[in-house]
């Protein structure tokens, strides 16, 4: 890894950079959303209630690189819930640096702090790059999603 890392949880003063790179995330998913939705899903990554998502913030020598948005829920099969890593992302220019793995690891420290091992994600198929990671750091399931159509 080229650089020094650090992780920290998002606090107030973070929002201008996680709002730059999870507008980046998004535009990687072809996705646009209100300022509204910013600022409420800023709230929340900064809420400390038990039902609201934890975010994370890397820099690599204090530029901030990477996110990571997770959260923990109940599950019936599952009486310690399960943790959902929902977002994950990585500036194109640090990529490759150890920075998505370390974000990963993060979130598996915080899931077994909790008690909640069990930890899982989605990405799209076409999500090449990122996938070779999550081959090394997951398993592939044979679950299929679906959505309600709206």
């Amino acid at each position: 890894m080229a650089g020094a890392l650090t992780l920290t949880k998002l606090s107030p003063s973070d929002k201008p950079a996680w709002a730059q790179l999870w507008h980046a995330y998004l535009d990687f998913y072809d996705t646009s959303l209100p300022v509204a939705v910013y600022d409420a899903t800023f709230d929340a990554l900064l809420s400390d209630a038990p039902e609201s998502p934890s975010g994370i913030l890397a820099a690599l020598d204090g530029r901030p690189v990477g996110l990571v948005h997770f959260l923990f829920h109940a599950h019936c099969w599952k009486p310690a819930g399960v943790c959902y890593l929902q977002d994950l992302f990585v500036s194109k220019d640090a990529r490759n640096q150890g920075v998505a793995r370390a974000l990963f690891d993060a979130v598996y420290a915080a899931a077994d702090a909790r008690g909640t091992p069990d930890v899982y994600w989605m990405t799209q198929d076409f999500n090449a790059n990122a996938r070779k990671l999550y081959d090394k750091v997951g398993r592939v399931t044979p679950f299929i999603k679906y959505a309600r159509p709206l």
